[in-house]
């Protein structure tokens, strides 16, 4: 009967009037004996799943509840410790502060070959080597402390990347220097009122001959110095100089001040001599 109640059967009960063969299995002779009914379950075990122990369990100890791994020796104590200071628990995660002051996301064991294998054939470039994979790990927000070479291991034994071959390293990249060097400024107007704006405040790149162009209200020198800020100084860095004409918007206390504060020199061009702004003037004419 225990048996039995381990499956979904249905007893339905047929009248005898209507059963002619009732008793018919009764009158059959057994030529065996039966075998003895057992109540226990063959080959019951009970099985224990393990599962392996993250290499940040010490951390999330300290980091959680301030206790350090029993039989720990001093030296190991410290260095737990000092290390515990870039990690931060967020319940069910652990984050790691790193250099770049970036918050990456601590994976276990078990997940490493599964990132290790989508970032190296990711979309949009794939099988690039060891570097530019763990990279991507990095770049996808996770981190673990043998990134590096876990990939050289991992690449090592992808059929896909010894195919390829490509060895991109630092050596073979295109140097990524900033273009924005040497660059001139001016202001042009006034011109009729549009919408209360009657000044175009440009700035020209010499190397890249990059434009950057805005229209201003006034041609004083705060309005210059609120532009170079906003509009080139935060998203493009500082320049190595800048060169403008003798206009009082430009050679004034504030103008130097900035430009001394970042350290960038500050080129004025003599006046009636149009070369050292010649390809400022060409990017006003069009």
């Amino acid at each position: 009967m225990l048996l039995l109640q381990e499956f979904n059967i249905k007893i339905r009960n047929k009248k005898g009037v209507k059963n002619s063969v009732a008793n018919h299995l009764s009158w059959i002779e057994r030529e065996n004996d039966l075998m003895p009914i057992r109540d226990e379950f063959p080959d019951e075990q009970l099985l224990h799943i393990t599962t392996p122990t993250p290499w940040f369990v010490d951390i999330c100890n300290l980091v959680v509840a301030s206790q350090f791994p029993l039989e720990a020796s001093q030296l190991y104590q410290e260095r737990l410790q000092n290390d515990a200071k870039y990690y931060i628990w967020d319940d069910p995660y652990l984050w790691r502060l790193c250099n770049d002051q970036v918050i990456y996301r601590c994976i276990i064991d078990a997940e490493i070959n599964l990132v290790l294998q989508f970032c190296d054939a990711a979309p949009g470039g794939s099988h690039y080597g060891s570097t530019r994979t763990a990279r991507k790990v990095l770049d996808y927000g996770f981190y673990w402390p043998t990134i590096f070479r876990d990939a050289y291991q991992f690449v090592s034994t992808c059929e896909k990347c010894q195919k390829v071959g490509m060895a991109i390293s630092r050596r073979h990249e295109m140097p990524q220097q900033p273009i924005l060097f040497y660059e001139g400024i001016d202001l042009m107007g006034p011109f009729p009122l549009s919408n209360g704006y009657s000044y175009i405040l440009l700035v020209v790149d010499y190397v890249s001959r990059w434009v950057k162009a805005i229209a201003t209200k006034t041609n004083d020198a705060m309005v210059v110095v609120d532009f170079l800020k906003s509009n080139i100084f935060c998203h493009f860095g500082v320049l190595k100089a800048l060169i403008n004409d003798q206009g009082s918007h430009f050679y004034n206390r504030a103008m130097s001040s900035l430009l001394h504060k970042y350290g960038v020199v500050h080129r004025i061009a003599i006046a009636y001599h149009p070369r050292p702004t010649a390809k400022l003037k060409f990017s006003i004419g069009k």
